[in-house]
């Protein structure tokens, strides 16, 4: 039998002020390279007993499913990648190399195993706790400029694990400003090793977060 996403704690910050929406099931429920390209510019926010902590996103990676050999479902639905293989719109936390923490945004239909990498965001609320977590960045900049200096930086852990993205718990993804094609540019995933050739990394021109990094321009339907 299936486990349901956690909903979590809704704390009341969120109710005293306005903030954008957050992005339903529907979003989620698509082509994970569909939702990876269309999450740059949407917010990721974490929030705890002592406030927000927020940063657009502005490096994606699409693991496209049992299919694709460096996805975690190829091992199947374990203790560990339970949650990969949620609803669309379930919070994916693991940990790699026994230390960082990564967190993807799972997408298609509940029970296939995709999922969406959340690669680097750019600071917007909480930086100070940001830099309290995370004292050897050199810069803003640096904070959140990879999966596990995001996940630190945010305080995203196994606890946010099978947590629902769509705004009715402590982690929540909400519509940000539009991107346009232009201003993307796609490549290779990195860290990887097998299927590592496919361009199924998206992240934004010109950002001062993401480390240079060879790529070509996002064109629609190339994925």
């Amino acid at each position: 039998m299936a486990r349901p996403a956690r909903v979590g704690n809704r704390r009341s910050v969120r109710t005293t002020r306005q903030k954008a929406a957050p992005l339903g099931a529907a979003f989620y429920d698509r082509d994970p390279a569909i939702v990876a390209r269309e999450l740059l510019g949407a917010v990721l926010e974490v929030e705890d007993d002592l406030g927000i902590t927020s940063g657009r996103i502005i490096e994606t990676e699409a693991y496209l499913g049992p299919h694709d050999e460096a996805c975690h479902a190829v091992a199947g639905r374990t203790p560990r990648t339970w949650h990969l293989f949620g609803a669309p719109g379930t919070a994916y936390v693991y940990r790699i190399y026994g230390m960082h923490w990564c967190m993807n945004a799972v997408t298609r239909e509940e029970g296939f195993g995709s999922a969406v990498l959340i690669r680097a965001l750019a600071p917007l609320a909480g930086i100070a706790r940001m830099r309290s977590r995370r004292p050897r960045a050199k810069s803003d900049d640096d904070l959140c400029n990879g999966p596990g200096k995001l996940c630190a930086a945010l305080g995203i852990d196994r606890s946010h694990d099978g947590l629902l993205l769509t705004g009715v718990s402590s982690i929540t993804i909400s519509s940000g400003i539009e991107v346009g094609d232009d201003e993307v540019l796609m490549g290779p995933r990195i860290g990887i090793t097998k299927a590592a050739e496919l361009p199924l990394r998206y992240w934004l021109r010109g950002s001062n977060v993401v480390k240079p990094r060879n790529g070509i321009g996002y064109e629609r339907g190339v994925t």
